[in-house]
């Protein structure tokens, strides 16, 4: 029978529960703590808040409990409209962005930790190296070898432009990759949804001409083939895409060239 362990500073601890605020509104957040320099293990500590005195989003919480309760906590945010992508997270065993995740929609203790499967730097943030060397490897830019237009932008129809829709939103949250579990076991070889995603919108692009050469770089059975149409994907996407769908057309497309 086989036997496996983990790290022995791997197993989250008790950690500590901050004296409760004042209110008739209380809420608890139970928020994962990893500080790696401190060579401890992983906690999860508790701090309760008077939501009347707090916005309403997951975000405005971990915010307040920063700025009034304890200056350590550590995460990452920045435009607080779900547009930069920057603090998703793992809230209530699900993924999301915590600037749009309203506090009101999680019963009981909200539970928050970093995206799973994936290096933790410290406390909330995650270490998305990996995940950006995946994007940058497929080369996310227009590809042409057509002359540029002279003082003209390279025009697009209507039509054409609308294939990009449901592609271009993507922020690179990574919150659909993380709940992938594909992902989870061969993150080194699969590039997941996001990316894959991210693929095939220059692949619908009528600009770009690099399209064979695209589809023999994700032609593999690793990096396009290890996803299994789960759709954890589709169901956490914080902008409504459908990363499962994009993936299907990518090999919609190799099929069809192989015909």
């Amino acid at each position: 029978m086989a036997e496996f362990t983990l790290p022995k500073n791997s197993k989250i601890r008790k950690g500590r529960a901050y004296k409760a605020e004042e209110g008739k509104r209380l809420k608890t957040f139970k928020i994962y703590r990893y500080d790696p320099d401190s060579g401890a293990n992983p906690r999860y500590d508790r701090y309760t808040i008077d939501l009347d005195k707090c916005g309403p989003m997951v975000l405005d919480a971990i915010i307040k409990i920063k700025n009034e309760i304890d200056p350590t906590l550590t995460f990452r945010r920045s435009c607080r409209e779900g547009i930069c992508g920057s603090c998703a997270m793992n809230m209530d065993g699900q993924n999301g962005l915590a600037c749009t995740t309203a506090i009101e929609d999680i019963k009981g203790e909200v539970q928050i930790t970093p995206l799973p499967h994936m290096e933790v730097v410290k406390d909330l943030v995650p270490d998305m190296t990996h995940f950006y060397a995946q994007y940058a490897s497929i080369q996310p830019w227009l590809k042409s070898s057509s002359p540029e237009p002279s003082g003209k932008e390279r025009l697009q129809s209507p039509e054409d432009r609308a294939k990009l829709d449901g592609l271009y939103e993507c922020i690179l949250c990574a919150c659909c990759s993380t709940s992938c579990p594909s992902y989870w076991w061969n993150a080194d070889k699969f590039l997941g949804p996001a990316i894959l995603l991210q693929a095939y919108r220059w692949l619908a692009d009528s600009r770009d001409e690099a399209t064979g050469e695209r589809l023999d770089q994700l032609e593999d059975p690793f990096r396009l083939y290890r996803c299994h149409t789960i759709m954890n994907c589709a169901n956490v996407c914080p902008k409504g895409l459908n990363p499962a769908k994009a993936i299907a057309e990518t090999k919609k497309m190799i099929a069809e060239r192989a015909a």
